[in-house]
C-alpha cells in the first residue's frame, strides 16, 4: 500500500467560508439592487414640474390616509352605536345592533366585538349593575361579557 503525503480532499465538499459568503451575496445582492432601484425611481420627478416630486414615504402616507377615509363597515357601525349609546339606553342600541347584523349578515362575525365594546361603554355611562340589567343574548351574550370585563 502506498501512502501519500498530500492531503486528500473530500468529494462533495462545497468550499469554505468564502464560498458561503459568495453564495449569500449572490442571493441578497439582487434583492438589494431591486429595492434601491425602486426607491430611486419613486424619487425621480417624472412630470417635469418641480413641485410634484412624490417620494415613497408620500405614497405610504397616502395609502394610510385613504384607509382612514374608507373605514370598514363594522368600524362605522361600532362608532355609530357607541355614539347612540350616549343618547339612548343600551337596550335600544342592542336592538339596532341586532337589526344591523340581520340586515347585513357579513357583519355577524364582528357582532361579538361590537357588543363587548358597547358593554364596556355602558359600564362607563351607567355603572356595572345598571348596565348588566340591559344584557340579553345579542351576539352570544357578548354585551354581558363586555360589562363583566369593564367591571372587573
Amino acid at each position: 500500500m502506498k501512502h501519500s503525503t498530500t492531503p486528500q480532499t473530500r468529494r462533495g465538499h462545497r468550499g469554505g467560508p468564502a464560498r458561503r459568503i459568495g453564495r449569500t451575496l449572490a442571493l441578497v445582492l439582487p434583492v438589494v439592487l431591486v429595492l434601491s432601484g425602486t426607491l430611486a425611481v419613486t424619487r425621480v420627478n417624472w412630470t417635469g414640474s418641480p413641485s410634484s416630486v412624490l417620494t415613497a414615504s408620500d405614497v405610504t402616507s397616502a395609502a394610510v390616509s385613504s384607509k382612514a377615509v374608507s373605514r370598514a363597515p363594522q368600524d362605522m357601525l361600532r362608532d355609530q352605536l357607541l355614539t347612540e349609546l350616549q343618547e339612548k339606553d343600551p337596550g335600544v342600541v342592542l336592538t339596532h345592533l341586532q337589526q344591523a347584523v340581520d340586515g347585513h349578515p357579513a357583519l355577524a362575525r364582528h357582532c361579538s366585538s361590537i357588543a363587548r365594546a358597547l358593554g364596556r361603554a355602558a359600564v362607563r355611562i351607567y355603572g356595572a349593575p345598571r348596565a348588566q340589567s340591559y344584557a340579553r343574548p345579542v351576539c352570544d351574550t357578548a354585551f354581558a361579557s363586555g360589562v363583566l370585563a369593564a367591571h372587573s
